[in-house]
């Protein structure tokens, strides 16, 4: 659960910065701290977002989102892992479907870092509590290939790869509707949504500007869905599946951005609503893995096998 705290700006505090203000009325939260909250939208003045730097006048309505504590250090478990790779830096995974990466409000454990804590013990002495060793991250409900460093000195190693774009990552998505070019690039700035906070977009988002860069080939046209082989230039949270939606074709069962909404309005009988339930969640896969690697600066390129319900899918439109 979130606490909200609300202030009235008094006349006295015209003319002064957003962070100041705030800074002086929540003692207990760092200048950091503060600084994400803003960044995350989680601060309203007046109902709409704001920068750290605006300046207040005296009268408006401050808002202040604060999410509940993180979790406590989570704990080693023995769970299955898939592993595609492994060697003293790195382990690289197949993530099963309704998997969580990490622990969060709500899931402590039961994640993909419990089970590593078990399997690399050495996990345990770096990388701060919750997500030791996590790089990047996929949606629970998403598939496929992962990397997690096994040191803070990998660690460091692979964020400078990712920060650089050195890094492919390729995934394979079904989607409503058939894209009218072969291959094309969304490019849009991303934040958050100005309404649902949960949620992204690329058009109008809030907090500080991003840009987000998806390029996407089309590999087979079916009758109202097609199969998409994307590649990610840069990785914002949920950005293939916002920016498909946006483009006009929602990842198949995709509960958060558009896909079940359009299922629901298709008859029983069509292609595309029954390749989506033989599916029950995002028709998403991180197919396609490659990175040079921390130590070496090999290259390394893994690929996870098409999961048995994304193929059973992919045989409803096939038929």
């Amino acid at each position: 659960m979130s606490e909200l705290v609300r202030h009235l700006v008094p006349p006295q505090a015209g003319d002064v910065r957003l962070d100041r203000f705030l800074a002086g009325r929540h003692a207990e939260l760092s200048r950091s701290r503060l600084q994400a909250l803003i960044d995350e939208g989680l601060v309203r003045v007046n109902g709409a977002a704001a920068k750290a730097s605006q300046r207040l006048r005296g009268g408006e309505t401050i808002e202040v989102e604060i999410p509940a504590e993180r979790p406590a250090e989570p704990e080693a478990q023995e769970l299955p892992l898939r592993i595609l790779h492994e060697d003293d830096d790195v382990i690289v995974l197949d993530k099963e479907p309704g998997i969580v990466v990490h622990p969060a409000a709500g899931r402590p454990d039961g994640t993909l870092v419990n089970a590593l804590l078990f399997h690399v013990r050495e996990m345990e002495r770096f990388d701060g509590a919750e997500r030791p060793g996590i790089v990047h991250r996929l949606d629970r409900d998403t598939s496929g290939c992962l990397v997690v460093a096994k040191s803070e000195a990998s660690l460091e190693s692979l964020q400078a790869a990712f920060r650089s774009r050195t890094v492919e990552k390729r995934y394979l998505a079904l989607v409503h509707g058939v894209p009218s070019a072969d291959a094309f690039t969304l490019d849009t700035p991303y934040g958050r949504h100005p309404r649902v906070r949960t949620k992204y977009t690329g058009r109008n988002p809030i907090g500080p500007e991003r840009r987000a860069v998806t390029h996407v080939r089309i590999l087979e046209r079916f009758a109202g869905a097609s199969l998409l082989e994307v590649d990610l230039e840069t990785g914002r949270t949920h950005q293939i599946r916002v920016h498909l939606s946006e483009a006009g074709h929602p990842i198949l069962a995709d509960r958060e951005y558009g896909g079940e909404r359009k299922e629901a309005k298709l008859p029983a009988s069509s292609v595309a609503r029954r390749a989506a339930a033989a599916i029950g969640r995002q028709a998403l896969h991180a197919h396609r893995l490659a990175f040079p690697h921390p130590r070496s600066g090999d290259r390394l390129a893994f690929e996870a096998p098409i999961p048995a319900d994304f193929q059973a899918a992919l045989d409803v439109l096939r038929a």
